[in-house]
């Protein structure tokens, strides 16, 4: 059974919902998923901030917008738009010439390119970008990626790009990049084998803070990874392993209301809902039981009860999508977290869930 129908029979309405991930089938804009997607997406961009800068925020944004578009088949003509005027650049910092960052707006130039207008111009800043800093890994710099939330941010562009124009370097690259993440940052690695979390960054590798929203742009970055990826890439097995070592510690953590706590394994520390973290886990987790990679009985459940939360909670009568952590690095940032405390990255997930 996949996760779309089990939803919407959760929300006891009729209309079976069968959408494929990264596709064009279109479903009804009035279905109960497609209708609340919509309400969120108008109210942001009606009444966000900053909305115009090629910044992560935006990036996930329209990320989740396209997601919308391909679900409903219904354009509200914003991320073009977005992106020519912008000419299609991403930002620049002097100072950190690759920061992930900064990267993060080539995932929605791809997906405009990929899905709607396959126009070279649209990828020439990220095709370069990518490029310039395949060379600089290819001459041992690993670094770049040194916080969990930059493999959301910079890896499934690299991995697109190698598929989409046939440059295995630019996916040697990626993993090389990943591995240093996974593995060394830190001394030890960001991510925790034992619980199968991430830390944030190398200054809390050892403690027990698990922030749910660099977890979920982890996990986000490991299903958009793993749906581009080719089936017999060597590092796929280990993208696959960590994907489902963090979904069974998510399963069993998930809060009754359907949330998951902003610290993971501390439901003290700030306990109340948070909708970013939970709209990115919502997503990757149904993607993984669409695409087989999770078992359907078990998550299934769990995808159900974030999709709910998150319809039935974070986004209000208004359109305004709340209960979303500010800018942070962990737990404890941008708290306490409000009923209309918003973001662009958090509705930007949720339309991701939504498809």
């Amino acid at each position: 059974m996949r996760v779309a129908a089990t939803l919407v029979a959760s929300l006891t309405l009729s209309t079976t919902v069968l959408v494929g991930q990264a596709s064009a089938d279109t479903v009804p804009a009035a279905c109960p998923v497609v209708a609340p997607m919509y309400t969120a997406a108008d109210y942001w961009l009606a009444h966000g901030t900053d909305l115009a800068s090629a910044s992560w925020r935006n990036a996930v944004f329209h990320v989740g917008n396209l997601a919308m578009v391909l679900t409903s088949g219904q354009s509200n003509h914003k991320t073009l738009p977005w992106a020519q005027a912008l000419k299609y650049q991403l930002d620049t910092d002097p100072a950190n010439e690759f920061n992930p960052a900064n990267e993060a707006a080539g995932e929605a130039y791809l997906d405009l390119y990929t899905y709607f207008h396959p126009d070279p111009p649209i990828l020439a800043a990220l095709r370069q970008r990518v490029a310039d800093e395949v060379a600089s890994v290819q001459q041992g710099h690993v670094k770049y990626w040194n916080t969990v939330d930059a493999l959301n941010q910079a890896w499934p562009q690299f991995v697109r790009l190698g598929v989409l124009d046939n440059k295995p370097e630019n996916i040697q690259a990626a993993q090389e990049l990943f591995h240093y993440t996974e593995k060394r940052a830190g001394g030890f690695g960001l991510f925790n084998e034992l619980t199968g979390l991430w830390y944030h960054d190398a200054s809390q590798v050892g403690s027990l803070q698990f922030w749910s929203r660099g977890n979920g742009e982890a996990l986000a970055a490991l299903a958009t990874v793993l749906q581009w990826l080719p089936k017999d890439d060597p590092n796929r097995p280990e993208y696959v392993r960590v994907f489902q070592k963090m979904a069974n510690t998510l399963r069993l953590v998930q809060r009754s209301d359907g949330f998951w706590n902003v610290d993971l394994l501390n439901p003290f520390d700030h306990p109340g809902p948070e909708s970013s973290g939970t709209a990115f886990f919502t997503y990757a987790l149904g993607w993984g039981v669409n695409n087989g990679i999770l078992d359907a009985k078990k998550f299934t459940p769990t995808v159900t009860k974030g999709w709910n939360a998150l319809t039935t909670k974070a986004l209000q009568p208004s359109g305004l999508f709340g209960y979303a952590q500010g800018d942070a690095t962990g737990p404890r940032g941008a708290q306490p977290v409000k009923a209309t405390d918003t973001a662009a990255y958090a509705v930007g997930a949720y339309l991701m869930a939504g498809q």
